[in-house]
């Protein structure tokens, strides 16, 4: 087993990638220097609740956020919300700040922005950690919709 949880998924095999310890960030563009990428490249991992038990993630370049109106446009739904971070820990198994979708408690669907491209940093499940990877095969091994879902900052 490896010692970042979202490494031993099944679904991370094979997809080129490289471990980055970076110790505790406290902002997007110092957690992009610290990885030596641009916040563009960093993934947010987002958790999306449509229903009480029904969850997706979203994947969303570190420049740009959900867009709620596209987001609801997407999946042909009137409404979607955010769980709180307990929620989102217990789906996930990570908590806030550290969530990936590689080794999430429970597979989910993934949505992921189409901006996504290239070398792009994600979380690793533990905090200071993060994996880069092509996002292209990131999409890919985790079956991810593309669709054009955020908005820039």
């Amino acid at each position: 087993m490896s010692e970042v949880q979202g490494l031993s998924d099944p679904r991370i095999h094979g997809l080129s990638h490289e471990v980055v310890r970076h110790g505790r960030v406290s902002s997007l563009e110092e957690a992009a220097e610290a990885r030596g990428v641009s916040p563009s490249q960093i993934i947010k991992t987002m958790v999306v609740r449509k229903t009480a038990d029904d969850y997706l993630f979203v994947l969303v370049p570190g420049d740009r956020v959900i867009s709620w109106r596209k987001l609801r446009q997407h999946l042909g739904v009137s409404r979607l919300s955010m769980p709180d971070a307990e929620e989102a820990r217990e789906v996930t198994g990570y908590v806030r700040g550290t969530i990936t979708p590689l080794g999430a408690r429970r597979r989910l669907p993934v949505i992921a922005d189409e901006r996504i491209r290239g070398e792009v940093s994600l979380g690793a499940g533990a905090p200071g950690v993060a994996v880069t990877v092509s996002g292209e095969e990131l999409i890919g091994s985790l079956d991810a919709v593309v669709a054009d879902v955020t908005d820039p900052v």
